[in-house]
């Protein structure tokens, strides 16, 4: 794209006034331009670095930003920087004054400084797991009721090794301590109501959340339901849904998430495969003028034991099925007090309830290859690992704000609860839709410091110009995750923030956070990865299955080393070994652990993702099984013999589109409408797995690819799809 551009020595004014800018102004721009190139030249990192910060800002046209970074990197190849560390700033990072301060105890004479020492650090977490988390979790200012015998055991008999053996934790009571860097009075939640732009931000301290999610721990108990005991949550992610989250994890009992976006078949698979003894809902989900039903579904889902909370806290009036429990009258169990929102309760502290290292807090859930989804359970170790790559990778520290759009029943809701907790940092909550200006209001307002993104998510915004007007220069850093980005949309979504980066953040449900992002500490290009997260070593494998060398490019499928902190080591309905492990080749003595990711890594040492290689895909951050969406579109229409779903990347980048490759009983004499059959699958996939879903191609053909053992290729399909997708999609 970079070679449609004018070099910057060649950008002329009448060039800048073609972009709507006017004369005046374009005179002003275009002499410090031509300052910035004659002090750093017309196509350096520092050219770009100095045009980012003194000539551009939000409120010019998008498409000068375009003509500055394309122009400056016009022949620059490929992963130029959009953004380069400060080595000042850089010393000021939670990495930075960890460095400064034991980088020669950790690297010896090789440490020199954040910056240039990074790369060294990050192969020292894994080569050295007892000195390098000992150090995070004190940074983090950890608590364990039991301290750890060490951090990490390895034996052939358990490939992922056993972490903290002998160690007792409540990752919720550590939420909830005061520490040197956080007292009572701190804010720790603060959230907004969509359509109350106007009013001042609701706050919570974190006196009044202890308050509360002791309550509310107090209230559980009177349920007398088995230690252990699965509790699910079908709620949208807000101050309530946060209270009980750790309120469950507090009192000893395991949290089920469930997305609020969900149909009844689909609460009711992890419903049943969580053995959940309860569930946490509302009666309704507010999205401006609409009221979307949510109890109803729970009911439909035929769940048990439900506690309903009242939409925005208001009464209603709606009739409970016998056995459910109001929200007021759930908390009325909790002798003492039935006040949820009294500043001035003096409730007896809740003890928490102090778990085993391996004992599960959480059951997630993520699409296989097989239909259903896998049942992930997260040991109170997971949490641990979500928080220490806040610290590490998106610099989340003491005073921070951070807003990330999101729900408990994908794993970033949690990660959101758990990185901005422990971590002394508060989390800011919006009750609405994340695409509009209000929420874009609401990030200014509550001057967020580190915004969490996915790709489709900045495209809306983009394409509605939802951000225009407001302030976002409060933002430290990005994150992103979910999906794959595209260069020109986070080159946007950069500039709104006064050209602050984008950590791109990769990993997974059974990870528990990411095993690829970016740091603070390294230059970070658009749509790319910078570096393994820390304690995780990453393979590229070959076309032989091996892993190419480390500092080789190359593509193909990623592998994980085996000992990754925080990572999964049981599933609750598959085999984890066999998911995880089998087939894989070995390497150094290890066998290597699947992802499923296909990754390539470039000569500079960036890594971009291309999405799924087996049968699962992306839609929206959603991981889905083709089979799950197959099974739905068979039965759309009596005509179609089979379906296959994949996901296609668009040319520029971005996420994927899901298109449906179709076979017909008669292809020749076909009478199916393609538009009107589109029509259908998208309203039966909305209705029976996601509203979120949308087929964007259908294409007919007379049969699919197949191997030898009858198995659907839908990697060919997706490849021969990519190819045709500029005159396909």
């Amino acid at each position: 794209m970079a070679q449609n551009y004018k070099a910057l020595d060649s950008i002329t004014i009448s060039d800048i006034v073609s972009l709507g800018i006017s004369q005046e102004e374009a005179e002003q721009l275009q002499e410090k331009l031509t300052e910035i190139i004659h002090t750093c030249g017309a196509a350096t990192p520092q050219t770009w670095q100095n045009i980012s910060k003194q000539l551009l800002n939000p409120d010019l046209p998008f498409s000068f930003h375009q003509m500055m970074y394309h122009g400056c990197y016009k022949d620059f190849g490929p992963n130029p920087p959009a953004w380069l560390p400060d080595p000042n700033n850089a010393k000021l990072t939670n990495v930075g004054q960890l460095l400064e301060s034991r980088g020669k105890e950790f690297l010896g004479s090789k440490y020199r400084d954040p910056i240039s020492s990074f790369s060294d650090f990050q192969e020292f977490s894994v080569s050295n797991p007892e000195v390098y988390w000992k150090a995070i979790f004190d940074e983090m200012n950890i608590s364990f009721s039991v301290s750890p015998e060490r951090i990490l055991v390895e034996n052939s008999s358990c490939p992922g090794g056993q972490w903290l053996p002998g160690a007792y934790i409540n990752p919720a009571k550590n939420c909830l301590n005061v520490n040197k860097k956080r007292n009572l009075d701190d804010v720790v939640i603060l959230w907004r109501d969509e359509g109350d732009d106007e009013l001042p931000l609701q706050k919570m301290t974190l006196m009044e959340l202890r308050s509360r999610v002791w309550l509310v721990a107090y209230a559980l108990e009177r349920l007398e339901l088995d230690k252990g005991s699965a509790i699910a949550i079908d709620m949208p992610m807000d101050a309530h849904s946060v209270v009980i989250y750790l309120a469950i994890v507090l009192a000893g009992y395991v949290v089920v998430s469930i997305a609020d976006s969900f149909a009844p078949s689909e609460i009711s698979t992890r419903l049943e495969l969580s053995n959940a003894k309860a569930i946490f809902t509302q009666d309704l989900i507010l999205r401006g003028d609409r009221k979307i039903p949510l109890y109803s579904r729970v009911v439909d889902a035929q769940a048990p034991m439900a506690i309903v909370i009242p939409t925005r806290d208001s009464s209603f009036s709606m009739k409970l099925r016998a056995g459910d429990i109001s929200w007021q009258d759930f908390l009325n169990r909790a002798e003492g007090s039935n006040c949820f929102y009294c500043c001035n309760c003096r409730e007896v502290e809740f003890v928490a309830v102090e778990q085993p290292i391996k004992a599960f807090t959480n059951i997630l859930f993520s699409s296989g290859t097989t239909g259903d989804p896998k049942a992930i359970p997260w040991t109170v170790s997971t949490p641990l690992k979500a928080a220490a790559d806040g610290w590490c990778h998106m610099d989340i520290r003491e005073g921070d704000i951070v807003s990330w759009p999101t729900n408990l029943g994908w794993m970033m809701g949690p990660w959101l609860v758990y990185a901005s907790l422990l971590n002394s940092a508060s989390m800011a909550l919006y009750n609405g839709s994340p695409l509009g200006s209000g929420f874009a209001k609401f990030i200014q307002d509550a001057k967020v410091t580190m915004l969490g993104v996915i790709p489709s998510i900045v495209r809306t915004w983009k394409t509605k110009n939802s951000t225009a007007s407001y302030d976002w220069s409060s933002i430290r850093c990005f994150g992103s995750t979910g999906e794959a980005s595209s260069v020109d949309e986070y080159l946007w979504l950069m500039g709104r923030a006064c050209y602050k980066p984008v950590i791109e953040y990769c990993g997974g449900t059974e990870i528990g956070g990411g095993f690829i992002s970016g740091s603070l500490v390294q230059p970070q290009c658009l749509a790319a990865f910078s570096t393994a997260a820390m304690g995780c070593s990453l393979f590229i494998l070959g076309e032989d299955g091996y892993p190419l060398p480390s500092n080789v490019a190359g593509t193909g499928e990623l592998a994980l080393g085996p000992t990754m902190f925080g990572a999964s080591s049981t599933l609750l309905n598959a085999d984890h070994n066999e998911v995880y492990f089998k087939g894989m080749p070995v390497w150094n003595g290890k066998v290597l652990r699947r992802h499923g990711d296909v990754f390539e890594r470039t000569f500079k040492g960036y890594y971009h993702a291309h999405g799924r290689a087996d049968d699962t895909m992306n839609l929206g951050g959603i991981k889905v099984s083709s089979v799950e969406i197959e099974r739905i579109c068979n039965a759309v229409d009596g005509n179609i013999v089979e379906t296959a779903a994949v996901g296609v990347p668009p040319p520029g980048g971005g996420p994927e589109r899901l298109a449906i490759a179709v076979v017909f009983k008669d292809p020749d004499s076909s009478t199916t409408d393609i538009n009107t059959l589109m029509q259908s699958f998208n309203s039966a996939l909305q209705k029976k797995l996601n509203p979120l879903f949308k087929v964007s191609n259908i294409i007919p053909l007379p049969s699919l690819p197949r191997t030898a053992t009858n198995k659907v290729m839908r990697r060919v399909l997706r490849q021969q799809f990519t190819q045709g997708e500029n005159s396909r999609l």
